[in-house]
C-alpha cells in the first residue's frame, strides 16, 4: 500500500509533501521519516495499530489528526470578541475513515469506534443506521433530520454513548449545510469512493476510527480535537473542498457541531486552535468571530506548561453557561446605555470607558425574569437561554472579558519585547490577574487555586513567573509560565508530584508540555491498498 500526504492550505498557501512508502498499513516502515514529517504527531503509532487490511470500495482510506490546546490567555473572553492566545498541544486525536458498500438494503450505517490510549479517550463503539439521520421532504428527496428529531434520536442512546454526538453530529451538520447529499441510488457501475459527496443511505458503510491522547474533562479541548479530526476525515472522505482548503471554515463548522449537535454553548477558540494551530507557536485569534492575526513562535527563553488539577471541567456545565449568559445580558444593557450605540461585542467597551461610568448601568445581580421583562429582544446569544428563575452576576461577568482582552493585548505585545526579567515578571502578573478574575465570576476552583498558589510560592527564584486557570474554568488544567532553565522544569515537576501526593492518591498530576501541528498543518494521509 501507499500512504501519501495530501495538501492543505495554511494561511492561503498550499503545503505539499512527497509520498511516503510503507510495507503495509499494519506494519509501518521508515518510522523515522514519518516522525520527522509530522513533527512529533506520532502518526506512525496510529498507522501501525490500524487493523484495516484494505480501504473501502476504492481500496483507499484517509487519516486526519487534530490536537488539543493549552489556553495561555483569553479563555472565556472568546465569546465576547476578545483576542486569545492558544498553543496546540503535543497530544492529539487521530481519525481514520473508509467507505464501503455492503449488506442488504436498509442496513447502511455509520460505524464509530473510539480507542483509548495512554489512559485517555474511550474504548467504545456505536453503529448508527443512516436511515435514522434522514427523512423524506415529501417530494421524493432525502433530507437530514431536523435538530429536534436529532435530539429525540440522541435521547435513545445510553449515557455511555452520548460521546458519539461529537462525531455523528459532524456528519449531520455537513448534510444540513449541503456538503454531503443523501441518496437512494448511484449511477450503475459507480462505486463508493473517497471524494464522492453522495451518501448511499440504504447500503453504504462509513467507518471512522478515533484514537485520542487528549484527556477528557481537563480543559485542554478534548472535544474540539475529536470534532476537528472527525470533520476533517469526513471532508476528505466526501470531497468537502471548502473545509479542506480553509481551516477557518473547518473550525467554524466544528463549533456548529458542538453548539447544535452536542448542545454545549462554546465559543470558537478551541476549534480554531485545533484546526489552524501551528506546532510550537501561539495562535493569536480575534474572536469576532474568528480572525487569526498570526502565529507567534514561543520565545526561546520561556516555556509553557500545563498541570491537570484532577477536577473535571465541562463547557456544558451550568456555571460556564450562566457566566456566558450573564455576559450577553450585560452587553445588551451596555448597548442600550452607551452613547455610541449598539455593541457587536462586549470588548468594544474599553476598560477606561467602563470605569468612567458605564459600569453603573450594570447591576451586580440581575434576575432572569427581570431582564426578560425589560428586554423583549432577549440577550442576543443563540447558544444560551436565560433562566427566568436564576439570578446572574452581570457586572462581574461583563467586566471579565473587557479586562481580559486588554490583558491579552498587553501579553501579546510583551512576548515580542527583548528578553528580560521584567518581561517575564509582567507576563506572569497578567496570568495571575486573569486567574483571579475567573474566581470573581464564579469559575474558579479550590484545586486550581492550590496549583496557582504553589507556583506563586516557588516563584521566580526557581524560574516560575505566572499561572492561571484555563478554558472554561471550574477545574481542569492550570497553565504555567517559566523560564527555560532546568531548575524551572524541575520545580514544575516537583509541584505536580507534591500536588498529586496530597490530592490524587499519591500519583503525580499530569503534565502537558510540547506542541504539535493543527489539523490544517497536518493535512491528511491517504492509505491505498
Amino acid at each position: 500500500p501507499v500512504v501519501s500526504k495530501t495538501g492543505s492550505k495554511v494561511d492561503g498557501e498550499m503545503a505539499m509533501t512527497p509520498q511516503l512508502q510503507f510495507i503495509s498499513a499494519c506494519n509501518v516502515g521508515d518510522v523515522g521519516r514519518v516522525r520527522a514529517e509530522f513533527d512529533g504527531a506520532n502518526a506512525d503509532v496510529f498507522l501501525s495499530s490500524l487493523d484495516w487490511t484494505r480501504g473501502g470500495d476504492d481500496g483507499a482510506a484517509v487519516v486526519t489528526r487534530a490536537p488539543g490546546r493549552l489556553d495561555v490567555m483569553g479563555g472565556i473572553a472568546d465569546y465576547s470578541g476578545s483576542l486569545v492566545l492558544q498553543l496546540p498541544l503535543r497530544e492529539g486525536c487521530f481519525a481514520a475513515l473508509r467507505r464501503r458498500t455492503g449488506g442488504a438494503e436498509g442496513l447502511g450505517a455509520l460505524h464509530v469506534t473510539s480507542r483509548a490510549t495512554d489512559g485517555a479517550g474511550r474504548g467504545e463503539s456505536i453503529n448508527v443506521p443512516l436511515e435514522s439521520l434522514v427523512c423524506s421532504n415529501g417530494e421524493g428527496e432525502l433530507v437530514p433530520i431536523s435538530w429536534e428529531q436529532w435530539a429525540s434520536l440522541k435521547s435513545t442512546w445510553s449515557a455511555e454513548q452520548q460521546w458519539a454526538a461529537y462525531v455523528v453530529g459532524g456528519l449531520l451538520v455537513l448534510m444540513h449545510e449541503g456538503h454531503i447529499t443523501p441518496v437512494r441510488a448511484r449511477p450503475a457501475g459507480k462505486e463508493c469512493c473517497l471524494g464522492d459527496p453522495t451518501l448511499l443511505i440504504g447500503r453504504e458503510q462509513v467507518e471512522i476510527v478515533l484514537q485520542s491522547a487528549v484527556p477528557e474533562g481537563k480543559g485542554v479541548s478534548s472535544s474540539a480535537a475529536v470534532e476537528v479530526a472527525s470533520l476533517s476525515a469526513f471532508a476528505h472522505g466526501f470531497g468537502v473542498q471548502t473545509l479542506i482548503d480553509d481551516a477557518r471554515e473547518l473550525a467554524l463548522c466544528a463549533q456548529r457541531v458542538e453548539n447544535k449537535a452536542v448542545g454545549a454553548p462554546c465559543g470558537v477558540m478551541d476549534q480554531m486552535a485545533s484546526a489552524t494551530g501551528q506546532s510550537g507557536q501561539l495562535m493569536a485569534l480575534v474572536c469576532q468571530p474568528a480572525t487569526v492575526e498570526g502565529h507567534m513562535p514561543l520565545p526561546a527563553h520561556l516555556r509553557l506548561w500545563g498541570i491537570d488539577s484532577g477536577v473535571r471541567h465541562s463547557v456544558g456545565g451550568a456555571d460556564y453557561g450562566s457566566v456566558r449568559t450573564a455576559a450577553f445580558m450585560g452587553r445588551t444593557l451596555l448597548s442600550r446605555t452607551r452613547a455610541s450605540g449598539p455593541l457587536s461585542y462586549a470588548i468594544h467597551v474599553t476598560p477606561s470607558e467602563l470605569d468612567s461610568g458605564l459600569i453603573n448601568c450594570l447591576p451586580e445581580q440581575l434576575r432572569g425574569s427581570d431582564f426578560l421583562a425589560s428586554e423583549a429582544q432577549g440577550h442576543g446569544d443563540s447558544a444560551t437561554r436565560i433562566d427566568a428563575a436564576r439570578t446572574y452576576a452581570v457586572r462581574a461577568c461583563v467586566r471579565h472579558p473587557i479586562m481580559e482582552n486588554w490583558r491579552v493585548q498587553l501579553f501579546s505585545q510583551l512576548l515580542a519585547a527583548p528578553p528580560s526579567t521584567r518581561q517575564l515578571q509582567t507576563l506572569g502578573e497578567l496570568m495571575f490577574q486573569s486567574h483571579a478574575s475567573y474566581s470573581l465570576v464564579g469559575l474558579g476552583s479550590d484545586a486550581t487555586d492550590d496549583l496557582v498558589r504553589r507556583v506563586r510560592n516557588v516563584g521566580e527564584a526557581r524560574g516560575l513567573y505566572g499561572a492561571k486557570i484555563t478554558g472554561g474554568g471550574s477545574g481542569g488544567t492550570v497553565c504555567i509560565l517559566t523560564d527555560d532553565s532546568e531548575q524551572a522544569a524541575a520545580a514544575v515537576r516537583e509541584i505536580a508530584r507534591e500536588y498529586g501526593e496530597l490530592h490524587l492518591g499519591g500519583v503525580p498530576a499530569r503534565l502537558f508540555e510540547g506542541s504539535s501541528p493543527g489539523a490544517a498543518q497536518f493535512g491528511a494521509l491517504r492509505l491505498e491498498g
